[in-house]
């Protein structure tokens, strides 16, 4: 089976629970292998520890009413982490061990496991987790560990944790350890390193203002309050996306800016002028000016 999809998704913990389902506690560590990103996976692994754990025969017999199925699995956490001559050295140990032994394998990245081994298996797509099921799921640890949230906080805590669970569980644990058991969305913001939403609207503003020294102005606050221009880049984007009084066109040159400046900053470019480009751009998209100056 190929479990692939975003973080904090649910993939490994679907795999476990297959498992112990299957084995129970006293079996477990006998017939399943977990393998992540911590431990060494190249190609002499997969020769050597995958190739004997596998290549060895169970029987059948149950245990504490489990089924117990005839065969051992191996779990391959963050897959899309091994090497290319690991993923094709695993192609024929799973078919000439397939009898006795099944493979999970659970990354975020599909397109970073090779054709051949991806198309062995099943493949599962874990989307991130809806604010209704997020929700649920971070009131019932609120309950169990006596932590106060109101409806506000509740809904800023699934807007930064953009579906992943593991994040905002982090986040909820940190909020509580700094401030307590009553926890507030300013709270939450604070330990996520999330912009708070006025900081990125006074930035939109100061481009429809259509004033460069305005913008600038702006830009250079936003540099000495320290905030990270890369997560700067993917709140202003949602705004963008997400405001109606902006035509599409004007949304596309602003996005397209918007992947340049993110690509230019994990290149290791400057942010004050990574930010700066994204402002002037943002001026001369809602202006209609053309994209190239002339001189």
């Amino acid at each position: 089976m190929l479990f692939y999809g975003p973080p904090g998704t649910g993939k490994t913990t679907t795999a476990l629970a297959i498992a112990y389902q299957l084995y129970g506690p006293e079996l477990y560590k006998s017939r399943v292998l977990e393998l992540n990103a911590s431990d060494e996976r190249g190609i002499n692994v997969v020769r050597t520890k995958i190739k004997d754990f596998a290549a060895v025969a169970v029987g059948t017999a149950r245990k504490g009413g489990y089924p117990c199925p005839p065969y051992k699995i191996i779990i391959l956490d963050e897959a899309d982490s091994m090497t290319e001559d690991a993923q094709n050295a695993l192609r024929r140990t799973m078919e000439t061990y397939s009898k006795v032994t099944r493979f999970f394998f659970i990354c975020n990245y599909i397109s970073r496991i090779i054709e051949p081994l991806a198309s062995r298996c099943a493949k599962f797509r874990f989307k991130p987790l809806s604010e209704e099921v997020m929700s649920n799921r971070i009131l019932h640890i609120c309950n169990e560990e006596g932590v106060s949230l109101d409806a506000q906080a509740l809904a800023t805590l699934s807007s930064i944790s953009n579906g992943d669970l593991r994040r905002a569980i982090t986040y909820l644990q940190s909020a509580a350890r700094l401030f307590g058991s009553s926890i507030s969305s300013t709270d939450l913001i604070s330990v996520s390193g999330a912009i708070p939403e006025d900081v990125v609207k006074s930035l939109l503003a100061s481009c429809k203002s259509g004033e460069f020294d305005v913008a600038n102005k702006e830009v250079n606050n936003i540099i000495a309050d320290g905030y990270p221009v890369s997560q700067l880049i993917s709140q202003f984007l949602d705004v963008i996306v997400h405001a109606d009084d902006i035509p599409d066109e004007q949304k596309a040159r602003i996005c397209k800016k918007l992947g340049e400046a993110d690509k230019c900053l994990v290149d290791g470019a400057d942010e004050y002028l990574q930010l700066l480009d994204v402002a002037s751009e943002t001026i001369r998209a809602l202006f209609d000016m053309p994209q190239t100056l002339v001189f």
